[in-house]
């Protein structure tokens, strides 16, 4: 069968970029709708298992008898049980059933029972539309179970409605139970079954089931293939996938999920493309997918074709945009993103307005995130940790510390995520003290037990303010193995205070852990730098060629508008550098008039000083900013972004640009925000 499989993909091949090609292709109409399998039966596509699937499968079990076994479907009603019922006693039936499945539907139980209790004539279509009330309510199984007993003539459906609340509701023996003393089962009943051991990770169980079924549907299938995919047998999935004779939209959908969580890319855009028919959960799979997948800028064009069919997102579909945006720091396509919040229903949703607090944050403007975060009615604790988080990353540590103050007051519990944020703030603002107090509260006072990240954030904030003894010490306190992220941030406060006995340390147990980390060789050898150990700086580079080991090159974008535009140190390509050369050498005349001195040390090259100045003057945020000096009109902020941390000369270059500019601007690096006006930054110099 695998012999099979691999033929049958070893015949697909696309030869363009899929981005590109799938612009070019001709689509069918994709209708905008969003599933839920609440009725297995809707769509029969009936299917035998080919001859030669189970050939690698266990054989049949006997789970059930034989009577059991065997397929039936509801029966029509008996006339002769109840008496014939006039036009108008129809009419009222009727009427009241659609009332109390609107009641239902909206989640009001109560007023449903009311009009049910009130009804003289009631039918099983009246009992089962109750009965997938209470079953379907979390905590009303016991209620959903009397009325279940009393339902006069009980059906197919009544069953099942009943089955899928144990499903739902209780454990899968109780579950199985019920099941074997169901006196006809029909595919939805199976599918019922299959579907809750799936859900539960049972899918050995589920796999038993699907073969002793006597009849098979698409929504079968698709309940195989999800299962597998959620407990991360990608193979199994493929294999269900492919011998499937009519694949639903699930099925489509869940194996594009499951290439996208394992990071096979180009097989998740394959079958997106041959996809007959694409769902909006389509399109979000694909989203997210790039997303999580650092790709964000191809989530971000995903999301900008399914608007052109007109496929209107869902709170889903935005939130792994605005995570996109966020990363981008995409702040236009961020702003329209909210626009379309704001005219949908989402627009007081707390999970859409959440996730366009923590965008702005992370775009800068952390004045609109404070007024959506005010806005917002109801908020959760994800809510209150964006805005905190939002406050530690732009260095306001008392701002985020009387907010954390502020959520206690309401009362609401902080959870790992707060303490993180917390801690983050006191750590930008140094307030080592408070960071420390903060720290030792966490199991006593809430009891929130330190994972990794709050440790990490602790020998940061111990390192950063020169205690790295004390940090030492609180590695080897802790009650896990350290991480490589540990040393990392221990190796970073080394650099900052030159200590290289400890940054060798760092270094060697960092690169125990991650041999491959480049950032271990780089820190080690800017340490060695900034103490003229050129010969040392020279044996760390040679043994990051030995071991393959590749720099992440620095670099550095503005947004302009909606066209991010990107510089790399020493950029040769863009096509304003011209006048970009010719803006910084205009401003190194005027920086060094108002006193500016280039920071040699941070050239960390063995070279003569005019040409450190020179290599300097070219850091990619340097080019960027004088790029927005140029065309950003004067007023607005301009905004830059760096994926590694500003370095020192930059930090006091761009301080003296602003105050010469008379301009905003602001900074994030991997570290934090930077906002510089008038001639101060933010951070204090302290970062």
């Amino acid at each position: 069968m695998y012999h099979y499989l691999r033929n049958r993909r070893n015949q697909r091949h696309f030869p363009l970029p899929f981005i590109e090609n799938f612009l070019l292709t001709k689509h069918c109409n994709w209708p905008f709708s969003t599933f839920t399998v609440q009725t297995p039966n809707a769509n029969p596509n009936l299917e035998a298992v080919p001859s030669n699937f189970h050939a690698h499968s266990p054989q049949r079990p006997n789970l059930l008898s034989t009577h059991n076994l065997t397929s039936t479907h509801p029966a029509a009603p008996s006339l002769d049980k109840s008496p014939p019922l006039d036009q108008n006693t129809l009419n009222d039936i009727i009427s009241s059933n659609k009332i109390i499945t609107s009641y239902i539907r909206s989640g009001d139980l109560s007023s449903a029972l009311r009009v049910f209790r009130n009804m003289t004539v009631k039918t099983t279509v009246t009992w089962n539309a109750m009965l997938a009330g209470y079953s379907r309510k979390p905590g009303k199984l016991t209620e959903a179970q009397k009325l279940f007993d009393q339902i006069p003539e009980k059906d197919t459906v009544s069953y099942n409605i009943m089955l899928a609340g144990y499903v739902q509701n209780s454990d899968m023996e109780t579950v199985w139970s019920f099941f074997n003393s169901m006196p006809s089962k029909d595919i939805a009943s199976w599918n019922t079954m299959i579907s809750g051991f799936a859900q539960k990770g049972a899918m050995a169980k589920a796999r038993e089931l699907f073969f002793a079924m006597p009849e098979k549907n698409s929504i079968t299938w698709s309940a195989m293939i999800s299962g597998y995919v959620e407990c991360g047998a990608l193979e199994l999935a493929e294999e269900f996938f492919e011998f499937a004779a009519v694949k639903s939209v699930v099925a489509w959908t869940a194996m594009i999920s499951g290439y996208m969580k394992f990071g096979k890319i180009e097989k998740a855009e394959r079958l997106f493309k041959e996809m007959p028919v694409k769902n909006l959960v389509t399109w979000n799979a694909m989203i997210a997918g790039y997303v999580e997948n650092c790709r964000a800028e191809d989530g971000l064009k995903i999301f900008r074709i399914m608007l052109r069919y007109g496929i209107r997102p869902n709170h889903s579909s935005l939130s792994s945009v605005l995570l996109g945006c966020s990363e981008l720091s995409a702040l236009q396509l961020g702003k329209q993103v909210h626009q379309l919040v704001c005219k949908s229903s989402l627009r007081d949703d707390t999970t859409a307005c959440t996730s366009l607090i923590s965008m702005y944050c992370k775009c800068g403007v952390l004045d609109d995130a404070w007024k959506l975060f005010l806005e917002t009615k109801s908020k959760d604790i994800v809510s209150w940790n964006a805005m905190i988080s939002g406050y530690a990353q732009h260095g306001a540590g008392e701002k985020a510390l009387h907010l954390f103050e502020e959520m206690r007051g309401e009362g609401i519990k902080p959870d790992w995520i707060t303490f993180v944020a917390v801690l983050l703030a006191c750590n930008h603002a140094g307030l080592v003290d408070i960071g420390v107090r903060y720290f030792d509260s966490m199991v006593k006072d809430y009891g929130v037990e330190p994972r990794p990240d709050h440790y990490t954030c602790m020998v940061d904030l111990l390192g950063r303010a020169g205690k790295l003894v004390e940090a030492v010490d609180l590695i080897k306190k802790m009650p896990f193995k350290p991480h490589s992220a540990i040393f990392g941030t221990l190796l970073g406060a080394c650099r900052i205070h030159k200590n290289l006995e400890l940054a060798e340390f760092a270094a060697q147990n960092l690169l125990n852990l991650d041999p491959q980390s480049a950032a271990g060789y780089v820190q080690l050898a800017n340490v060695y730098a900034a103490t003229n150990k050129w010969d040392h700086v020279a044996r760390v580079r040679r043994s990051m060629k030995d071991n393959k080991v590749v720099k992440t090159p620095g670099y550095s974008w503005i947004e302009i508008k909606n066209t991010v535009h990107e510089f790399r140190s020493g950029d040769r390509v863009h096509p304003e550098l011209a006048s970009i050369h010719e803006k910084l050498n205009e401003l190194e005349k005027k920086m060094k008039l108002a006193g500016y001195v280039p920071d040699l040390e941070s050239a960390l090259h063995d070279v003569g000083e005019e040409q450190k100045e020179q290599l300097l003057l070219w850091h990619s945020e340097k080019l960027a900013i004088a790029f927005g000096l140029i065309v950003v009109p004067y007023g607005t902020p301009i905004r830059v972004f760096k994926n590694l941390r500003v370095c020192g000369d930059c930090h006091r270059a761009i301080k003296y640009i602003s105050a010469i500019e008379r301009r905003e601007i602001i900074v994030r690096d991997t570290v934090r925000f930077h906002h510089f006006m008038g001639g101060c930054c933010s951070c204090g110099d302290y970062w």
